[in-house]
């Protein structure tokens, strides 16, 4: 299974998720961190994920007559590039936007479900603005944010940081505007 293929599942993405900043998990902390998926589905599905060489084998131990595995994320397989993007019909598109707000939907509602959720003190944000661009202020805004969100992509887990979803989806929601040829 290609990766295009093994991200285009919400608990793999989700798995993917979790996984990132260099954490090494089992499967039982992933199942922990995943309370609302079945431990059956958390571990078939990292099993696909290791197997198709998206997550890392880094550790074994015996565990009450069991191996467990503690596993890394290679963040550099686990991405959809700019090529292959280019390269996928407009049908593989709405699959990969469709899993995306699958997952994204998922997390927050396991986000919600949890004691602790505080959706104010926590600063949760989905807002929505429409923005008039030219080609090349659009560029512009695209390194900008590219650049605000890889510097902080490297931070690892740590007592003081949480971790966080953000999921900037960009798209033109209409064509420009005609132009008149009237006069």
């Amino acid at each position: 299974m290609d990766t295009v293929e093994l991200l285009l599942h919400p608990v793999r993405l989700r798995i993917v998720h979790a996984m990132s900043g260099g954490r090494t998990l089992t499967t039982s902390q992933l199942c922990a961190l995943l309370p609302d998926v079945s431990k059956a589905t958390v571990y078939r599905h990292v099993g696909m994920l290791a197997d198709g060489g998206l997550l890392e084998v880094v550790g074994e131990q015996r565990v009450r007559g069991a191996v467990e595995r503690r596993y890394l994320l290679k963040g550099e397989r686990a991405v959809i590039d700019a090529d292959t993007a280019a390269s996928v019909s407009v049908e593989d598109h709405r699959r990969v936007f469709a899993v995306a707000m699958a997952t994204l939907l998922a997390e927050f509602n396991a986000y919600l479900d949890r004691d602790d959720a505080d959706p104010t003190a926590d600063l949760v944000g989905y807002r929505q603005h429409a923005l008039w661009l030219s080609r090349d202020e659009l560029a512009e805004l695209i390194g900008e944010m590219r650049e605000a969100l890889v510097s902080r992509m490297g931070n690892t887990p740590s007592a003081e940081r949480t971790r966080h979803l953000i999921s900037p989806i960009l798209f033109p929601a209409e064509g420009p505007p005609p132009t008149d040829d009237s006069s």
